[in-house]
């Protein structure tokens, strides 16, 4: 080795070092103000925490952060009646069938757009696509019109069927399913699978981070879903959570009920994320890369 390579290879050595600490120490310097934001994020839901487990009349700040007395009262009155069972009952089939339907119909739409080649592909898909562009609120009067007039109204498959077709999730899973080799679908040809066999065997096995992503969103999207459910549904026995919480809200109990009806309307946000959030850190972890 030359001297003159010899000299810019430890010219270049010694430069990181010298830069190392300064880039630890813009990191470091980065830890506090997103500790702040992050604190300032988690401050309304602990107040809503808090004053679920105060006393009807503590609404003041001071009293919510500081007041020792606690109760399970608040929780006990939420769940005095059926009412808010049925609720919960209705959000969960409303989410979770949802989930289930919606990623098996977008996971077999993925695969068709991204692996197999028929005629008119790519204009049916940038089509289907092109529904993103459309506010659900363009939308929302025909598509009730559609349902009353197929005797859906205030009932469970007339919430569910219309936000079957997702757009994004098909888009979403396209994008991953290419990633997938070829090769891998062509040895299973060759060995004689059918079609459905390697998209069970083959294709949902490697799309689970992208499938378990979909799951969060999914169900997050359904369970906190209000426009929908608050003009298709027109009785307590079909109504949501989210809709239930606002007619709740116009019998004007005391705030710190309300609070216990919200606090238990995050916990099963919180348990589909805890529950798939290695899947989703996975997918984040492998955006953009290709086999």
């Amino acid at each position: 080795m030359s001297v003159d390579s010899t000299t810019r290879t430890a010219s270049i050595a010694i430069g990181e070092r010298h830069s190392r600490p300064i880039v630890r120490r813009l990191r470091n310097g980065l830890y506090l103000p997103l500790a702040l934001i992050a604190v300032v994020t988690a401050v309304p839901f602990v107040a809503m925490i808090l004053l679920a487990l105060r006393p009807a009349g503590i609404v003041t700040l001071r009293r919510i952060f500081f007041s020792t007395s606690f109760t399970l009262e608040n929780f006990r009155q939420v769940f005095a009646g059926a009412t808010m069972v049925r609720w919960i009952a209705n959000s969960l089939v409303y989410a979770l069938v949802s989930v289930v339907i919606v990623l098996f119909l977008a996971s077999m739409a993925g695969y068709a757009f991204a692996k197999k080649k028929f005629w008119g592909r790519e204009a049916i898909f940038w089509s289907f696509i092109a529904m993103l562009m459309v506010p659900t609120q363009a939308t929302i009067i025909p598509l009730f019109i559609l349902i009353a007039k197929l005797n859906g109204v205030d009932t469970l498959w007339g919430l569910i069927v219309p936000t079957l077709a997702n757009a994004q999730a098909v888009f979403l899973l396209r994008q991953f399913i290419m990633g997938i080799p070829d090769e891998l679908i062509e040895a299973a040809k060759l060995d004689g699978a059918s079609e459905f066999r390697i998209y069970a065997q083959i294709i949902l096995p490697l799309s689970k981070p992208i499938l378990a992503t979909l799951a969060i969103f999914v169900f997050l999207w359904h369970w906190n879903d209000f426009l929908w459910p608050l003009i298709v549904s027109q009785s307590d026995s079909t109504r949501t959570l989210t809709v239930g919480l606002a007619t709740l809200q116009s019998l004007t109990p005391a705030v710190s009920t309300i609070m216990a009806a919200a606090a238990i309307s995050f916990i099963p946000n919180l348990l589909i994320f805890l529950l798939f959030q290695r899947y989703l850190i996975q997918s984040i972890a492998t955006t953009g890369l290709k086999s």
